[in-house]
């Protein structure tokens, strides 16, 4: 008898122990982006890093958006704004629809830049459009967010 307890509480903290993970994949966090061109995929269009952070319901604070490639359309003083539909979590992978706009800085022009995607884990995946009144600032093309 004392050996089927001890089986038996044994199955029960193996069970507890895979319902819990403190290693869970969420949005929260640094990403680093690129975005391709529909009309040239020799190199990005735009790469930047962002800081995300889930914040109440479905919206996501940006923080720390920071163009690496050199472009006219988004100097310094640009602001972003986000949401996040969570649709699931599976095993600690994260999954959803993901959107996000970046609004040129005032002193520009009135580019804006729309991220339309899909979560899944560490990987955000989707196109993107560009529309303003900068010269050059117009595209559209498809994009991949790594959380790094």
């Amino acid at each position: 008898m004392k050996q089927v307890w001890t089986i038996l509480l044994l199955g029960i903290a193996l069970v507890l122990a895979g319902c819990g993970s403190s290693s869970s994949n969420t949005i929260n966090g640094n990403w680093t982006a690129a975005l391709m061109s529909s009309s040239t995929s020799s190199s990005p269009a735009f790469n930047f890093v962002v800081t995300l952070t889930q914040s109440s319901g479905n919206n996501v604070s940006i923080t720390n958006l920071n163009f690496t490639t050199t472009n006219s359309c988004f100097t310094s003083g640009s602001t972003a704004t986000g949401g996040f539909t969570l649709s699931g979590n599976m095993n600690g992978v994260t999954s959803g629809g993901f959107q996000m706009n970046i609004q040129s800085a005032p002193s520009g022009g009135n580019d804006l830049l729309t991220l339309n995607g899909t979560v899944n884990g560490n990987t955000i995946t989707g196109t993107w459009t560009l529309t303003g009144t900068t010269s050059g600032c117009t595209g559209s093309g498809s994009f991949t967010m790594n959380k790094s």
